[in-house]
């Protein structure tokens, strides 16, 4: 059975969103291609067992087994060699990725502390949005006594849509929790 997110988009969305747009060929209608989810670890220069740590949370997270990031350039500064492992990432599509934002918009966002929405100015120009959650234990996956240690990552939105505009109206169709937008004093 297909996740419920992706049924409400075939059954729901896709109609509306290109009545809304006026777009008439189905192919052409705005959809979520991908997501990209991202952590870097800073403290696996000193000691592998934080990035290990790291990946093991991201597996529970995303239910798809990461794939470490290496550092690209050498950076005397930061003690950083080029070659060497900082970060895991995580590519979801299909329906994974429909689970993932599920779970993401109904239970993960409510869970942070003083939430009052996501960033409606966070998308990049071509249709694709990035948010970043400061700790991990706001998903339920994860037990606080195996990831006591807060750390961060950082969630990408990939669309098809063509302007920031048709990006964030697919968003709040499928009920992304955007903040209200500032009113222009007089």
């Amino acid at each position: 059975m297909a996740p419920r997110l992706q049924q409400h988009y075939i059954e729901n969305i896709q109609k509306q969103l290109g009545e809304e747009l006026g777009i008439k060929n189905v192919f052409a209608i705005p959809k979520i291609e991908k997501i990209s989810v991202n952590m870097g670890v800073g403290e696996a220069m000193q000691d592998k067992k934080f990035l290990e740590l790291a990946a093991e949370a991201m597996g529970e997270i995303t239910g798809q087994r990461p794939v470490h990031t290496l550092a690209r350039n050498s950076i005397a500064g930061f003690k950083l060699r080029e070659g060497v492992a900082i970060g895991c990432k995580v590519t979801l599509r299909g329906e994974m990725m429909y689970e993932f934002l599920d779970r993401l918009i109904s239970i993960v966002l409510p869970r942070v502390r003083d939430f009052r929405g996501v960033s409606r100015t966070a998308f990049d120009g071509h249709g694709n949005y990035s948010m970043g959650l400061s700790e991990w234990l706001v998903f339920p996956e994860l037990s606080n006594e195996k990831f006591a240690k807060a750390q961060g990552l950082n969630i990408t939105i990939v669309t098809t849509a063509c302007t920031n505009d048709h990006a964030r109206r697919l968003l709040e169709m499928f009920g992304m929790p955007f903040r209200a937008p500032k009113k222009k004093t007089a």
